[in-house]
């Protein structure tokens, strides 16, 4: 990391909130302050002081200790070599740090985030003396199933150009007068990457939960949130979410959540198996890991390293799903970042401007044209960890207000064990319209069917009132044949066990499947028609 230039001294110290008298800094700089040179971030400029946020434990550091600027924001390394790979919200990888530190880790360690004695094999399609233009490719370097494409940062001619092995310190090409073109990129991570031009959502995300992809579609480069309360299974259905969605990559990042949850995703990772290309499920997931016990600005940082790395993804042209989990402890994060800055406090002491930061994050999904000509998607799953369950709390409606899909979590499906606990009432998509007629061509009959449950599950919920007060034996066969319908369907095709072949249901087994609990509901209807006795068809 370069420095600026700018040195002082710390003048004070509240926690991880750290004043220093260095000249010249600029807000969001990076400064590596004390003797530890830990990493912090400038959040305010005054006439005699800067006020920088340490993303690390501050104990142990003086006031007088030394402070210089780094001349960069918070930035990451894009490039071969981050898939499969666990960092920290600083873009730290863990596993590194694990063999040089051992299991504790201590303040102030900074290691390169991509391995820089790892071989890779370039492959170019320009050679030496060929004049490029910006953006124009040069070569790939493979990982695994993914072409990382090294384009070329300017016009000019190539003065060299490698073929074979190289290490990711080493340029793969140059310009005449010794300007080095590398295999990696460097991105600040709170600045959205470019893009030609944006697209409307028309593509599903296909996730494997019928509740989903049935009543509730989500869009490839599109956003979802599902808020629960605590127990209603948010983290189980991420887990879910990142093992079997339709994705050619997977970012997910573990905000503010527990370190045994952390470890048992880490773990089934390593030994699953991805259903759609055939290899390990690790091949195309990054982890991002701020649990609870880490620092709260690495936490609020950690949702921007992340969506920087899916970007980088989607500019290869893939489709990328970004998952959080949670965004609450994100916003808690940001809160108590905002506490310590003694910023004037907006509802239930969220800083003020919470639901347009959290909004200029979300618009950074969806399906874009890439500088390069190509196609690619961001799609983003948030979970929201509300308070008591108490969905009118400022994170769940700032979300509320940009994303396209919204999954309510029922605390009481969840302690009757229906998983996915999402309820079918309260929930929406805004995307449903759009997706349903691409689901009509791969699978006829699936928005009439769409259309026949739902109206099946909204018939039983009026019947329920009236069943709860002339019993359900006052109720007319047909009315009784409709609620023993409805509870099929939310028992034999809502619910799906998270841990059994079940896990996955791809688009037409979900059609199979429904329409088979509907044919048996038009038939018992028809007989009962005929004179047949309910109970003779139940």
């Amino acid at each position: 990391m370069r420095e600026s230039g700018a040195k002082g001294t710390i003048t004070g110290i509240s926690g991880p909130t750290v004043t220093v008298d260095t000249p010249g800094l600029k807000l969001c700089e990076m400064v590596l302050v004390g003797a530890a040179q830990l990493a912090g971030e400038v959040v305010r400029l005054e006439r005699e002081r800067t006020v920088v946020q340490v993303y690390e434990e501050t104990r142990g550091l003086s006031v007088g200790e030394p402070a210089r600027g780094t001349g960069l924001p918070l930035t990451v390394r894009l490039g071969p070599g981050l898939i499969s790979t666990m960092y920290d919200g600083l873009q730290r990888p863990l596993e590194s740090l694990r063999q040089v530190e051992g299991p504790f880790l201590r303040s102030g360690r900074l290691l390169e985030p991509l391995d820089p004695q790892r071989n890779w094999q370039f492959t170019p399609v320009r050679h030496r003396g060929e004049a490029v233009r910006k953006g124009e490719l040069i070569g790939t370097v493979a990982e695994g199933a993914l072409l990382h494409e090294v384009v070329a940062p300017r016009e000019g001619t190539l003065e060299s150009v490698i073929d074979g092995t190289f290490t990711i310190e080493r340029a793969v090409a140059a310009y005449p007068g010794g300007e080095e073109i590398f295999a990696f990129q460097s991105w600040p991570v709170r600045r959205p990457r470019p893009y030609r031009r944006k697209f409307s959502p028309a593509q599903p995300l296909v996730t494997g939960q019928r509740a989903i992809d049935f009543l509730f579609p989500i869009a490839r480069g599109g956003t979802a949130i599902f808020p629960g309360g605590f127990g209603t299974g948010k983290t189980i259905l991420e887990q879910s979410i990142a093992k079997y969605a339709d994705a050619d990559l997977v970012v997910y990042v573990g905000c503010g959540e527990r370190g045994n949850e952390m470890a048992e995703l880490l773990e089934e990772f390593r030994t699953m198996g991805d259903r759609w290309t055939g290899r390990g499920l690790l091949e195309r997931t990054v982890v991002v890991v701020n649990t609870s016990n880490m620092p709260v600005a690495a936490r609020e940082a950690s949702i921007y390293t992340a969506v920087a790395m899916a970007e980088y993804f989607r500019d290869q042209g893939k489709n990328v799903l970004l998952l959080a989990d949670s965004i609450s402890r994100w916003g808690e994060a940001l809160r108590e970042i905002s506490s310590t800055l003694e910023e004037m406090p907006g509802e239930e002491g969220y800083p003020t401007y919470l639901a347009s930061r959290l909004a200029a994050f979300m618009e950074r999904a969806g399906t874009v044209e890439t500088l390069s000509g190509k196609t690619g998607s961001l799609s983003m799953i948030l979970s929201v960890s509300p308070p008591g369950g108490d969905f009118t709390e400022p994170v769940t409606q700032a979300c509320l207000r940009t994303a396209g899909v919204f999954l309510m979590l029922d605390t009481a499906l969840a302690h009757g064990r229906h998983f996915p606990a999402i309820n079918w009432f309260q929930s929406y998509s805004l995307y449903r319209d759009r997706i349903a007629r691409h689901y009509e061509e791969s699978v006829p009959g699936w928005e009439a069917m769409a259309a026949r449950c739902r109206e099946l599950l909204q018939k039983e919920e009026a019947l329920r009132e009236v069943a709860e007060i002339v019993g359900a034996e006052g109720l007319q066969d047909a009315d009784r044949l409709l609620m023993h319908t409805a509870e099929r369907i939310r028992t034999r095709f809502l619910r799906q066990n998270a841990y059994s072949e079940d896990a996955f249901s791809a688009p037409e087994q979900t059609a199979e499947r429904i329409a088979a609990l509907l044919e048996a509901h038009e038939q018992a209807q028809q007989r009962l028609a005929e004179g047949v006795l309910l109970e003779d068809l139940l």
